[in-house]
């Protein structure tokens, strides 16, 4: 294949690969979906919030409960059904610790030609980079109490990573995506289907040189930043990541959220439809399609097929192999509910009622912002990284669905395709969204950035015009106060 004929391929396959999806996700079992039950956490249980109901397109449904003071960012998860082309969606925000919005709707079966199975209280989907966050926060958990030290080299506790120039690589240095290790380079193929192996995964990782000096800039971590910390998270407690999140912080917090879904949560999980506009002018996909052997490229084209392969093999993501195995980067199963629930605890000094995750003093940085050069050396835009979370992202100058526009001191992780979940400890507010239906860009499309727009502006916010969401002074009788 020439390499203008590979350039050719790759941005074909981008436009059509939410169509070629579809045989991805043939057997998927979503025929139960409606009938299924999830474990939630108490508070979502007990709200005494009116219910809220709305229509869709086709008969879609969107139902819930929500705060009336909240009542903005409800109607705006309905305008992402009428206005916006939503699919099926979830999405929750609590307000110190306490549940003020949860609302889900629309269909289940994304692929369907006519839709019938809804999207429920308890469906779940694959959440891509949200999963970061709650990657991140396991390692917050072993380093809040001294068992994961920032500043020891990650060869100390992986002795096999001390190669080809990685030696003085810090624990510290690849959780704010500064270790030059973005993506496996294509000397060193991955091979098909190798992303459900942690072996495979890690001796790759472990095996290669950075992509430059470490610490001395940052670049996004897409997916090597999962197998990376999950693998010191592995060492030090001698568990997988998926079990470690599972046991300290998703059933404490009684989350449906998990890192390698076990087999009876396939069942309750609504396939992604992949974006299905044509690929955009940003820098990160311009380099991707026209360098082939690029960094940017290795990232999509040497990942065992998970994103697809070109001419049309379709993604993998939404395989039952996929969804079971464990992918810390971008894998993890999830709903609005248990993002705006995890988000909650780290909204409120590191604790959600009698269950604490982190040390006050601890949670009280854990959004700090470490790493924010005027360009990431991987999406070859602006990012803004603390240690696994980002902070408000603008790109608006770069064109739409590159940046995440949130408050000054909010944190947390979106995914790709539109998803999002955070906090604002400055509010004590959190929000989770997911979504069936990917958008366009590395960042927010408008329908995930417009739920937050509507919680800030109901929060008393009134200009996102310089990158973050701010007010001159708060309102009175803003709903911070009020949540009746």
């Amino acid at each position: 294949m020439t390499e203008n004929s590979e350039r050719t391929t790759r941005r074909q396959f981008l436009s059509v690969n939410g169509t070629a999806a579809l045989a991805g996700c043939a057997g998927l079992p979503l025929s139960v979906c409606g009938n299924a039950v999830a474990a939630t956490g108490p508070d979502w249980h007990r709200t005494a919030h009116p219910v809220v109901h709305a229509s869709g397109p086709g008969g879609a449904v969107i139902s819930g409960v929500c705060a009336p003071a909240f009542r903005p960012v409800f109607d705006a998860f309905v305008a992402n059904f009428n206005a916006r082309g939503e699919i099926g969606a979830s999405v929750a925000v609590t307000l110190k610790g306490v549940p003020v919005l949860e609302a889900w709707g629309g269909w289940a079966d994304t692929f369907a030609a006519t839709h019938s199975v809804p999207w429920n209280r308890d469906t779940v989907c694959l959440a891509f980079s949200c999963t970061k966050g709650a990657t991140a926060l396991a390692a917050h958990t072993l380093i809040a109490h001294g068992l994961l030290d920032l500043d020891k080299p990650v060869a100390f506790y992986w002795p096999e990573f001390a190669v080809n120039g990685k030696s003085a690589i810090t624990v510290r240095t690849v959780m704010q995506h500064a270790a030059g290790l973005a993506a496996i380079p294509f000397t060193s193929p991955v091979p098909i289907g190798g992303w459900a192996d942690w072996t495979t995964m890690t001796s790759l990782i472990g095996g290669m040189a950075p992509w430059w000096e470490p610490g001395t800039a940052h670049g996004y971590h897409a997916m090597t930043f999962g197998w990376l910390v999950g693998e010191l998270v592995r060492r030090v407690t001698s568990i997988s990541i998926g079990q470690y999140f599972a046991d300290t912080i998703a059933t404490p917090l009684g989350l449906d959220f998990w890192i390698g879904a076990p087999a009876h949560v396939l069942p309750r999980v609504s396939p992604m439809l992949p974006n299905t506009d044509p690929p955009g002018n940003d820098p990160f996909t311009v380099k991707m399609l026209t360098d082939p052997t690029s960094m940017q490229s290795a990232v999509f084209f040497n990942m065992g097929g998970w994103f697809g392969l070109p001419p049309a093999t379709p993604p993998a993501y939404n395989s039952t192999a996929s969804l079971q195995a464990q992918i810390p980067a971008a894998g993890g199963v999830t709903n609005g509910r248990a993002l705006a629930t995890m988000y909650a605890a780290l909204a409120n000094g590191g604790a959600l009622g009698s269950t604490r995750i982190l040390p006050a003093e601890y949670a009280a940085q854990v959004g700090a912002i470490h790493s924010a050069l005027p360009i990431d050396r991987t999406v070859l835009m602006k990012t803004r990284f603390g240690y696994g979370f980002h902070g408000s992202i603008d790109n608006r100058n770069v064109g739409p669905g590159q940046s995440a526009i949130l408050g000054v001191s909010a944190f947390g992780h979106a995914g790709f395709g539109g998803s999002i979940g955070f906090a604002d400890p400055a509010e004590q507010v959190s929000l989770g969204y997911t979504m069936n239906r990917m958008g366009a860009g590395a960042g927010l499309n408008e329908r995930g950035q417009s739920l937050i727009d509507a919680l800030y502006k109901t929060l008393g916010y009134t200009s996102n015009r310089y990158g973050f969401w701010t007010r001159a002074a708060r309102r009175e009788g803003c709903p911070r106060t009020d949540t009746d």
